[in-house]
């Protein structure tokens, strides 16, 4: 068979290829302590799952989902978004539900990119920001983000030639995988500067609500001066572009509330840039099972003490991690948000981040991902997901001890 040259660049996937480096290590007897992949292991709450399971034994919600049959999701949406962040939303035309916002990232670049148009994408990012340019026929222009700029990307540096040939740019802050976070200025910066080159500016915002930093004044902040509470949360798009002029955000539910595998996500932005999306989500898929999105929006809607829960959660694993990293002589720096450890590899693997993870995982059954699966810019680096319990993090590190002695 011939197959579409389209996919040739899809070729390296680096949490396909940590499965299969994870999949040898069992068949060798490893017990595989998996770090690679940001799943959350924590369990949606008990009144998401009670409204997804009262959901089947009504049998209206059995069959096909259409648009408007998802409008109390989309209002549960746009009143979480305005809660949140201040900021009015119209869930009529400004807000689209996914199936995870993954799909949304994807397939936006079919509805904004011609054959040969530029997307300005972050290096190193988030792999499926690159995935859907290809498939959209597009070339990308990899923006470095390097430890030294706070791994924020520097427009200056773009090209004239390629800006005049882009239609798009894509930012993600909480970033995955540095775990660096954007201040509001940079996204006023951004804005202004999208709106100059007229590109289309996407922010991908799955980690709105892990955010750590010590900020432990969030909690207390939260019943008074709501705009003291917004000034210590990670910034949305949308305060910096308040008249949606040219943003697009992607939200998704599977890290602030464990909904992962429900697959769930939704976009908020520019009419024109929902409906473009939605023509092509149209031409792809249904939305999906109602009790899903009432599960959702009983998420969006319901008691908010699970994500604080969650957010703890990561941030004590987080200190673990990294303390227990630091005491093998191993420095990194402490996430200010994600679910992740981003770190500098020691020599000999300095760069070579694929064949240190493989060994890694082949020698101790630690599976980590290597900082070249995320682009260019990120060799040299590995990520770890902390989606373990503190104690298996720290005999992690101990395995990791092992291996680099």
């Amino acid at each position: 068979m011939q197959f579409a040259k389209r996919l040739d660049p899809l070729q390296f996937n680096v949490f396909a290829d940590m499965d299969r480096a994870k999949a040898q290590a069992r068949a060798a007897g490893q017990n595989v302590i998996d770090l690679s992949l940001g799943s959350s292991d924590l369990p949606a709450a008990a009144h998401i799952t009670d409204a997804i399971a009262h959901s089947l034994s009504d049998t209206s919600t059995h069959g096909y989902l259409l648009f408007n049959g998802t409008r109390d999701f989309r209002e549960a949406a746009a009143i979480w978004y305005e809660q949140k962040f201040g900021i009015a939303v119209n869930p009529e035309t400004e807000v689209l539900p996914l199936i995870g916002s993954q799909e949304g990232t994807a397939h936006l670049p079919l509805a904004v990119l011609n054959p040969g148009d530029f997307a300005l994408l972050l290096d190193p990012g988030y792999p499926s920001h690159a995935g859907g340019v290809h498939l959209a026929g597009g070339q990308i222009y990899p923006m470095p983000i390097l430890a030294e700029n706070a791994f924020l990307p520097i427009f200056e540096d773009i090209p004239a030639a390629v800006l005049a040939q882009s239609k798009m740019m894509v930012l993600s802050y909480p970033h995955n995988p540095t775990t660096a976070i954007a201040p509001l200025a940079f996204f006023e910066k951004a804005v202004a500067f999208c709106r100059e080159h007229r590109l289309v500016l996407v922010h991908d915002f799955p980690y709105v609500d892990l955010v750590f930093d010590d900020r432990n004044s969030l909690i207390e902040v939260e019943s008074g001066n709501e705009e003291e509470y917004r000034k210590l949360m990670a910034p949305s798009v949308f305060q910096a572009d308040r008249d949606k002029s040219v943003a697009i955000e992607f939200f998704t539910l599977s890290k602030s509330y464990s909904m992962g595998g429900f697959r769930v996500g939704y976009a908020i932005g520019n009419s024109k840039l929902i409906a473009a999306l939605r023509q092509v989500k149209a031409a792809v898929d249904f939305n999906q099972y109602r009790g899903i999105l009432n599960g959702a929006i009983s998420a969006l809607t319901g008691p908010q003490d699970t994500v604080r829960t969650s957010v703890e959660t990561f941030r004590k694993r987080r200190d673990a991690f990294v303390n227990a990293l630091q005491g093998i002589g191993w420095q990194v720096p402490v996430p200010p948000a994600t679910m992740y450890v981003w770190a500098k590899l020691p020599e000999p693997w300095a760069q070579d981040s694929v064949k240190f993870c493989t060994q890694l995982v082949q020698s101790t059954g630690v599976a980590a991902s290597p900082g070249a699966g995320f682009g260019k810019s990120g060799e040299g680096y590995v990520r770890f997901a902390l989606v373990e319990s503190p104690a298996i993090l720290e005999t992690a590190v101990r395995k990791i001890a092992e291996f680099l002695n």
